[in-house]
């Protein structure tokens, strides 16, 4: 993904010098993760885009005029109607390194509103707020279950994204850059050192840095023998910052798109100038939806999980409050029982109970006026039953949703990662097994995938299974107790097995299947992932869940960057 901190700062100044004070005229919802505004400014229309697509999340002015893509209405779509429509935009505003944007909204009735455009891989979003700081509504839903730290809901305080712990650029001398230099082994990549100690700083304005510097996107430590030249690298590319005189380009590789960003692209590909970074984005992007020459396989498949995520998601909402109910339980049984201790005050029609418990304790117990004395009692026996029952049921079926939750997030990777219609019927199959799609006749010699296998520079055997039923496959069929185990900590990915037989792992081979865990995980777009691992032996399966759902103990952890199969094992 290479809508970084940098092409946010250019968009913002193209939307600025365009449709800032503009009128929005227009609301439209372009797909479940993507809005569309037409804003009047400066005598002609403008199209806004904003995407949280987790691959292609975006912020643009589209070239055409944008098309309703959904026939039906949203909480957030309707929101947008009420607060954005016939609003001014008074203000666009970008924290300083971050990928959000926030463009403020004056409505002659409404007042005050904001929408929030986070542009951040697969945590991207849409969000409306409120002039208190409340959250409308949003493009996705993020409960605390799924982010503790920092929920997306109604009617709750928004939340920026937590600031980077790292050193804004602004503030880098060559003391600090010698410092964040020397935290790394000599062995690193300069590019990474420089993501993991720069705030705002992407690994493709890494890469150039280092290719500008050294010759090499992927020079290492140990070859830089000055500074200088890379701070003045830095301070090049970050000047458009303070000067506004950004150089919108797209990298190709045999005519075709291959990157964009808001500077000149040195190090990759062929240099294409584009007139503003809005039509950059959109070249770019229009050509990687293209690319996958199964989108069109992979759309209904994508479309069942969303509406199975939706139901579990709903299940799961409606057994917390069964929890929440059964730990009033007792209270409605005391309730009943000083009812009738007091029935032969309660008078007909009476709509609450003042209930004197004889320790300084004074009750208001609600009563049903259409009901008696009773009736009322019974009343809340019958709840406190059933609260009991919930409270013996619900939480194996809160589990059972949680782990079927965790299915579903792994088969939507597998279906991400799906690089042929072997293993996107597979996702679709795993679907239909589980009640979540209809069943359809299935084609007549569609061949099951396999697990991808390769060697290492060691000479050992690694497997890589690239959805639930090969990651089964792989770790509990063809793994011995003593071959070691890898897996991207904390989200759904591959399971990779590498055949040492309880001989020691070398270290070549370990950071290999490492780095292709990464590759093979919902995180494969980013700098940089922590990895597991741990000998077979370790790995269990989680009783009642789906295939390649597991826990497992006594692991280590090791952090490199996603590396996939396609290359070459000698590339530095």
């Amino acid at each position: 993904m290479y809508f970084d901190a940098l092409t946010m700062a250019c968009v913002a100044g193209e939307l600025r010098s365009t449709i800032l004070g503009g009128r929005v005229q227009q609301v439209l919802l372009i797909d479940n993760l993507s809005i569309g505004l037409e804003v009047y400014a400066q005598h002609q229309r403008h199209y806004l885009l904003a995407s949280a697509h987790a691959e292609l999340g975006r912020l643009l002015l589209a070239s055409e005029k944008l098309r309703r893509g959904l026939d039906r209405q949203t909480g957030l779509l309707l929101l947008l109607r009420k607060y954005a429509r016939g609003a001014s935009i008074a203000a666009i505003e970008q924290p300083p390194f971050e990928r959000v944007l926030r463009l403020e909204f004056e409505h002659p009735e409404w007042g005050s509103s904001n929408l929030v455009v986070e542009i951040m891989g697969r945590h991207s979003n849409v969000i409306l707020v409120d002039a208190l700081g409340r959250v409308l509504d949003a493009v996705k839903h993020v409960t605390p279950a799924m982010s503790p730290a920092r929920p997306v809901l109604p009617n709750q305080a928004y939340s920026p994204p937590p600031p980077q712990e790292k050193l804004l650029p602004s503030d880098l001398t060559e003391y600090r850059l010698r410092q964040i230099l020397e935290a790394h082994e000599p062995s690193d990549q300069l590019w990474q050192a420089l993501v993991r100690g720069l705030a705002g700083m992407s690994p493709l304005l890494a890469r150039e840095i280092a290719f500008r510097t050294l010759g090499q996107p992927r020079a290492r430590l140990a070859q830089v023998e000055r500074l200088t030249p890379i701070l003045e690298a830095i301070h090049e590319l970050l000047a458009p910052l303070q000067t506004g005189d950004w150089q919108p380009t797209v990298a190709l590789e045999e005519g075709e798109p291959v990157a964009y960003a808001p500077y000149q692209l040195t190090h990759r590909g062929e240099l294409g100038a584009m007139p503003s970074i809005s039509q950059a984005i959109e070249v770019y992007t229009a050509a990687a939806a293209s690319a996958d020459p199964y989108a069109a396989a992979k759309r209904p498949v994508r479309e069942a999980i969303a509406s199975a995520r939706g139901r579990l998601e709903a299940r799961r909402a409606a057994l917390t409050r069964s929890m929440e109910e059964a730990a009033e339980a007792e209270r409605w049984r005391q309730w009943g029982e000083w009812i009738l201790a007091y029935a032969h005050t309660v008078e007909p029609g009476q709509s609450e109970l003042v209930a004197d418990t004889g320790q300084g304790q004074v009750l208001h117990i609600p009563l049903d006026p259409q009901l008696s004395a009773v009736d009322n009692a019974q009343a809340y026996f019958a709840r406190y039953r059933k609260a009991q029952r919930a409270g013996e049921e619900v939480p194996r079926q809160l589990r059972e949703t949680e782990l079927a939750l965790r299915d579903l997030d792994q088969l939507e990777t597998d279906l991400e990662l799906a690089s042929s219609r072997p293993e996107i019927e597979e996702v679709r199959r795993t679907l239909v097994e589980a009640g979540y799609l209809r069943s359809k006749k299935q084609r007549r010699g569609m061949p099951g995938s396999q697990p991808f296998s390769m060697t290492s520079a060691d000479g050992l055997p690694i497997l890589v299974g690239r959805n639930s039923r090969q990651n089964d496959e792989v770790t509990f069929r063809r793994a011995t107790a003593g071959d070691w185990w890898f897996h991207a900590r904390g989200v759904p990915g591959a399971h990779v097995i590498v055949r040492t037989e309880g001989a020691d792992l070398p270290p070549r081979s370990l950071r290999r299947a490492a780095e292709l865990a990464a590759y093979f995980s919902r995180l494969r777009g980013e700098p940089d992932v922590l990895v597991d691992y741990v000998q077979r032996r370790h790995v269990r399966r989680i009783p009642g869940a789906a295939p390649g759902l597991v826990t497992y103990s006594q692991e280590q952890t090791i952090r490199v960057p996603p590396r996939g199969p396609d290359i070459d094992e000698g590339e530095t």
